[in-house]
């Protein structure tokens, strides 16, 4: 039996200011329409031998997970478990193993996936799949080595060490990141690979070695899914937050395969991609006569090698090269192509300036749809609100602003006070400051609306919930 786990999350600051903290690299979409989430559930579920798929998200993410994997059309069964905050992926990989000793015995063997990476050879990435699974059966830890193509300093690399019976090598060593020169040896030996960040290995064998490489996470774990097991449905399970917020925050990487023994790679070619950068995800668009790719609607003049991504309006260039332009509703980057791994700096300069745009964007995806600010200033904000068919915000209440409703298209059903009623298209409401109130979309279409706020205080804070069929309340 093969389980794939899907670890989903992280904040991709590398491609900001498309992927933020509330809508991490997974969710961006790329240039055909997909998800990098959506990709990887679907290349999990083509594998053969499979029974479920589990994946570790944040608590946040749920909804949206949930989505993408209906999007798919695929009917075998998922189970998440859902973090109450991020602690690194061998905390995540633990929790996952004691999932699945659980459900399905000590000799179930993971296959951990990156939801946010690429891979372009299905038939390939199964065989690998398959000789990684052999291997863990033997009790081997097992890691998927990527043959590098060109000299890579983002990547971590492994060497090589002696093969093994059928298939596959035991790893002499793992390498960090290396600078261009020594990177350009390892590709040069033949004797390393890129270190995917992928594995595979029987869930009892992880957690055994844990308890004797890294019995912090092991203890931790332990605890966690104790404290967990009590509460958690079949299906989704949301682990205890006092007992993982105990976990060390560290990867899979660091607390177990780079000191365990008995550690195996599989080297393939597999057309994988971390798309850990704008030169990584610039490079799934078809280039013009003068090395330009762009997505979205540009004119360029007298410009060579240049990304450019615009999402809303038009983008010219005039006499630039070697940029990558960035254009979103609310930021902007415009960044030398030599110089995309620090995309991350200004990431840490807004967290460091408290500005929203390293955590949100102008449009927020929540369980029940989305809302987009279309203006704010003093004492006033104006949104537009998009409610899924059969989905309601929560019974709230705000103590500083009031709000105005005005239904754009579709059928509202309205909570104000002690009032029930429905507002149709082109009517509206109001809800005074204090009001307990609801949103509902009765109808079988997208309800529209545009909401005006004003009051002293207009923060996305000033919101006490009393029920929400979200479990936010």
């Amino acid at each position: 039996m093969l389980i794939p786990v899907i670890l989903s999350g992280g904040a991709g600051t590398r491609l900001w200011p498309v992927s933020r903290e509330a809508h991490p690299k997974p969710f961006i979409r790329l240039p055909d329409g997909s998800t990098l989430l959506g990709r990887t559930y679907r290349r999990a579920v083509a594998l053969p031998w499979i029974s479920e798929v589990v994946t570790v998200t944040n608590r946040d993410l749920y909804f949206r997970t949930k989505d993408e994997y209906h999007a798919s059309g695929s009917t075998l069964p998922a189970t998440y478990l859902l973090e109450p905050e991020g602690r690194n992926t061998a905390p995540a990989v633990a929790l996952a193993a004691h999932h699945c000793v659980q459900r399905h015995g000590p000799d179930a063997v993971m296959l951990i996936l990156s939801a946010d990476h690429l891979i372009d050879d299905q038939a390939a990435f199964a065989e690998a799949v398959r000789q990684a699974k052999e291997l863990a059966q033997q009790g081997h830890l097992v890691t998927f080595g990527i043959r590098p193509e060109t000299p890579q300093t983002g990547f971590g690399y492994l060497e090589v060490g002696p093969p093994l019976q059928p298939f596959g090598h035991s790893v002499a060593r793992f390498v960090e990141k290396p600078d261009a020169a020594t990177a350009a040896q390892y590709v040069a030996s033949g004797r390393h690979l890129w270190n995917s960040g992928m594995f595979c290995f029987q869930a009892a064998r992880l957690l055994e070695v844990m308890e004797r490489v890294c019995p912090d996470v092991a203890t931790a774990a332990r605890d966690c899914w104790a404290a967990t097991a009590a509460t958690g449905t079949a299906t989704l399970v949301e682990l205890h937050p006092a007992t993982f917020a105990r976990h060390p925050d560290i990867s899979i990487d660091y607390a177990v395969m780079e000191r365990a023994d008995g550690v195996a790679v599989v080297p393939c070619s597999i057309g994988w991609s971390d798309v850990g950068s704008w030169n990584a995800l610039a490079a799934l668009v078809e280039p013009d006569g003068n090395g330009n790719r762009a997505d979205g609607q540009t004119v360029l003049v007298d410009t060579a090698d240049t990304y450019v991504h615009a999402e809303t309006r038009l983008v010219a260039t005039v006499g630039v090269e070697r940029l990558i332009i960035v254009d979103t509703d609310d930021a902007l980057l415009v960044a030398h192509k030599d110089r995309v791994q620090d995309v991350r700096l200004v990431v840490q300069r807004l967290k460091q300036q408290g500005h929203e745009a390293y955590r949100l964007h102008r449009t927020v995806v929540r369980p029940w749809g989305t809302y987009t600010v279309l203006e704010e200033g003093p004492r006033f904000k104006i949104k537009r609100i998009e409610v899924k068919p059969g989905a309601s915000l929560s019974l709230q209440m705000h103590h500083h602003r009031s709000e105005h409703w005005i239904v754009v298209s579709g059928m509202a059903k309205v909570v104000n006070g002690d009032k029930e009623f429905y507002v149709g298209t082109n009517e509206s409401t109001f809800i005074p400051a204090g009001h307990r109130h609801r949103l509902e979309n009765p109808g079988k279409l997208d309800l529209v609306m545009i909401e005006v706020q004003s009051g002293e205080y207009l923060g996305e804070d000033d919101i006490v919930r009393f029920s929400d069929r979200y479990g936010r309340a």
